[in-house]
């Protein structure tokens, strides 16, 4: 699966990546661990967060 930054990350690697189908999220900093979510909840945290 493909994981996917903000363009607004920049270079330093700090950042929260989604996965393309809005299934789960991860630190940039550790690939490995992965945090399940659904599609609602992704998509409530990005609404809430672009306010």
């Amino acid at each position: 699966m493909e994981w996917r930054k903000s363009s607004r990350s920049g270079n330093t690697g700090d950042c929260v990546e989604l996965r393309q189908d809005l299934a789960a999220v991860r630190d940039s900093k550790r690939p490995g661990v992965t945090l399940p979510a659904s599609r609602t909840a992704v998509r409530e945290l990005i609404t809430r967060l672009s306010r």
